[in-house]
């Protein structure tokens, strides 16, 4: 296949029978996805590939987390769901005052999945420039803001950076540090002999995993990203991605790979 293709959703109403499809999270969004899956005829194989492991700094984050339950903060940005499973893990209160802002569709369907609202996505970009970007649009130009920027330990400072350059009272705090889990050898012997047809791919860190894991994949085996940025992570981490997701959604991913696999089927 030259070049990944961004697809329409599809209406049929069970156009993955028969596809085992791999989801790399689990947890509540996780969990949703597979539901999703199952609704279209799939059978969905929850496979974890990302984790987090404890920040080194435990008594910053419980300092934030107490600061942002007592409404201490007028924004809270959330750049990963992996930030999302940080938030559950602690039982972290976010107050209706507090507005929250996802970096993508990935992030917010976490977060609404754990319970959280959403108040603001980036409408180009699912990244922390991208946020930044519309940021003022998002806000109406309020300022300053009193934000609380969670991150991981390996992510640039683009965001509180920028944020606090612009004028807000920016608190920025490592929530976690991501690992990679190993997935069950079962899970990998069936990717690598084709018995997963397509797998998702939610993040550069899932891309990473894929590659590191289950390479080498068949070609046959559908990769699908769930949006334009996620498809340059995963190339710089040497993974070819197929389709593309319209609307940078789940939902919107599984509607692409359904409309590959009726495609196939058509022409069998």
């Amino acid at each position: 296949m030259t070049g990944a293709l961004r697809l329409p959703g599809s209406g049929a109403a069970k156009p993955l029978s028969g596809w085992r499809v791999l989801v790399p999270r689990g947890g509540p969004w996780g969990d949703t996805v597979a539901a999703s899956l199952r609704a279209r005829g799939a059978s969905p194989v929850v496979a974890p590939m990302i984790n987090f492991a404890a920040t080194d700094d435990a008594p910053a984050l419980e300092a934030a987390l107490a600061k942002l339950a007592a409404g201490g903060f007028d924004w809270v940005t959330v750049t990963s769901a992996t930030t999302v499973d940080v938030l559950s893990s602690h039982g972290a209160v976010v107050p209706p005052t507090t507005k929250i802002a996802a970096v993508g569709e990935t992030t917010a369907s976490a977060l609404l999945a754990a319970g959280y609202h959403v108040d603001t996505v980036p409408s180009e970009e699912n990244s922390a420039q991208g946020m930044l970007d519309e940021w003022e649009r998002a806000t109406g130009g309020q300022k300053p803001l009193r934000v609380l920027a969670l991150r991981s330990a390996i992510a640039k400072q683009v965001l509180s950076v920028g944020l606090a350059r612009i004028g807000h009272q920016v608190e920025a705090v490592v929530a976690y540090r991501t690992v990679g889990v190993p997935v069950a050898q079962k899970v990998v012997d069936d990717v690598r002999d084709g018995r997963v047809q397509a797998l998702l791919v939610t993040s550069g860190s899932v891309a990473e995993q894929v590659q590191k894991q289950l390479a080498p994949l068949p070609e046959s085996t559908l990769i699908a990203a769930i949006g334009p940025q996620t498809e340059q992570d995963a190339a710089k981490h040497g993974l070819h991605v197929d389709v593309v997701a319209e609307e940078r959604s789940a939902e919107s991913l599984i509607d692409a790979i359904a409309k590959v696999a009726v495609a196939r089927r058509d022409a069998e």
